[in-house]
This record gives structure tokens, sequence and C-alpha cells, in this order.
């Protein structure tokens, strides 16, 4: 069991297991100053990767982050790729972008870290789908498997996380109605609670699928922080909502203490990159994570029919389909 736990800073990661940072490549999607994916690729460059890659919509808020790498480590290669995750288009311009770029023949970590969380009024994105759903997975299912081949020639030992959270006990995924009726069945949270039930399942099938390319699929929970923009919209009246929506969503009980543990940004980023590196994960591929532990989800969340019918909606509203 790996001896890492709740209170575990992001610090500690890296300097535990170094030696699954240097001289390798680390892709992270979200990465605006103060949040957790600027966190990740800050702990990072302490340890001497190769490159670090930085996604995210607006450079002018990942500039102070880039600086900052530079300044604890010059030698790292930094990259910044433009995406609006919600935008197709724009998330096969940057995948396009990082497969022709000649300085990134793999890529052995993808951190797939951007979201949202609890948009009050029913909002679809650009090509028609719930935006939670696409922002939180749909966009990041796209772009990973876009760049899969990259990620594939990093051999053994590459892994993709996708970060989740407690709240897919808010909901499961709605297979027959994703997107809410058309937003007469539509409430933020269980929209949420939806799309963090994606990532959990997402990381299940692309372990299934990625097996015999050693590649691995993890995904954590960070915690409840309230320094990052996640929640900046929300207050505690909104929060006072999601035990009564659970359990119509669920029939289960929600844990409203557990969420009231706080953790600071160093924190809530160690499972990311536990999950990222912790050699203790290698033998439970697709697996959910808390406090830098292996946890069990709900049953919904660890049905691989699920997973299934998941990785195919998917690939009916990107378009494409992906044979690994």
């Amino acid at each position: 069991m790996s001896p890492f736990g709740f209170s575990t800073t992001s610090e500690e990661i890296v300097k535990a297991f170094a030696d699954k940072i240097k001289g390798r490549t680390f892709l992270i999607t979200g990465t605006t100053a103060k949040g957790l994916g600027a966190q990740c690729a800050i702990a990072l460059a302490r340890e001497s990767p190769a490159h670090l890659i930085l996604v995210s919509r607006n450079k002018a808020k990942v500039d102070p982050v880039l600086e900052e790498i530079a300044r604890i480590n010059p030698n790292v290669k930094t990259t910044f790729v433009t995406c609006e995750l919600t935008d197709f288009d724009s998330v096969r311009a940057a995948a396009e972008k990082i497969n022709n770029d000649p300085s990134i023949p793999k890529i052995d970590v993808v951190i797939n870290n951007a979201g949202i969380m609890n948009v009050k009024t029913y909002t679809l994105d650009k090509q028609g789908i719930e935006l939670t759903f696409s922002a939180d997975h749909v966009g990041h299912f796209l772009l990973t498997n876009l760049i899969m081949n990259k990620i594939i020639a990093a051999g053994p030992g590459a892994r993709i996380v996708n970060v989740t959270s407690r709240g897919y006990g808010i909901s499961p995924f709605r297979g027959d109605d994703y997107n809410f009726s058309d937003g007469k069945a539509y409430d933020g949270w269980s929209a949420y609670g939806q799309a963090k039930t994606a990532n959990i399942l997402y990381s299940l099938e692309l372990s299934r699928r990625l097996a015999n390319k050693g590649v691995k699929s993890y995904a954590p929970h960070p915690g409840s922080i309230y320094t990052t923009n996640l929640a900046n919209h929300l207050d505690q009246d909104d929060f006072a909502e999601i035990a009564e929506i659970a359990k119509r969503n669920t029939g289960k009980h929600w844990d409203g203490e557990a969420t009231l543990k706080r953790k600071d940004v160093s924190q809530g980023a160690a499972p990311l990159l536990a999950a990222a590196l912790d050699p203790d994960f290698e033998d439970r591929p697709g697996s959910y994570i808390e406090d830098c532990q292996i946890v069990t989800p709900y049953e919904y969340a660890r049905d691989p029919e699920a997973a299934r019918k998941l990785w195919e909606i998917s690939e009916k509203l990107v378009g494409q389909k992906f044979d690994f």
C-alpha cells in the first residue's frame, strides 16, 4: 500500500518518484496559474523532466506558470498549446500541433485536469453537447485519442490520468440521456456527477484497450480545494443541494462531511501526481484514487459495460472511431 495520504503534498510525491520524472515528457491540461494543473507542472519541474506541454485556453493566464518553471529549472523545455476543449475544431488543431511537433517524439504521461463544475443554466457546446460533459470528458476523450500514437510511443509505463472527483457519487453516466432531455431533466450537480463518473469509466476502458501496449490509466480525486477557479461561482447553499440530488440519482447517501475537509493546492495536486507516477498502482489499471490511495468506487463507476457504452457514445459525439 502507498504510504501517502490526505495531507501528502505534491512536493513530497515528486521527490519520492524523481526517477519517474527525470527525462520524461508530461502533457497537462488546465494549467491556469494557481490551479491544480499549474501546481502539477511546477512540482514536476523540480525533478528535471525533459519536456512539459501545457494545454489551456488562455496563454496569458499560463504565462506566470511558464515563468515559474523557467525560474525553478531553466533546462526544462516547455511548450504551450492553445485548446478550447468544448470546441472540437480547437481540439483537433491542438492535437495536430502536438502530433506535428518534432520536439515531441513521445508523451510519457498525460494529466487531463481541465474541467468545470455545476453550470447552473443548461448550456450546450458548439457541437450541441451539454457543456460540463463536453469540457470534463468528451473534449479530453478526443484530444487524448488523437495524440495516442505519441503516448503509445513512450512504451510500457506510459500513463493517462483523468482527473475525477468524489462528485461522481452524485450521478451515474446517463447513457440513454446524457444531454438531459434537451435540458428538461437538467441540474448542474447531476451534470457534474455524470461527467466525473465518465472520467472514471474512461480510465477503465482506456486501460482495457491499451493493456497490450503497457499504457495504463487512472482517475484521481484531488479533494476539496477552494482556492482554484473551479468553484468561484458557488456558495454554501449550492453545496447543500448535493445530498438530495445524489440520493435521487443514485439512491445512496452523500457524505457531506468528507467534502468539508479542505486541502491546499499542493495537497490537491498530490493524488494527480501519485496517479501519474506511483508504481504501487501498476497492477490496478483503471482505478479510482482518493488521498493517493486506490479506493473502490460505486458499482456504476466500475461497470465495464457502462465503460464500453461511454466509449461508443463518445466516438459518436466526436465523429471518429479509435482502435488501439
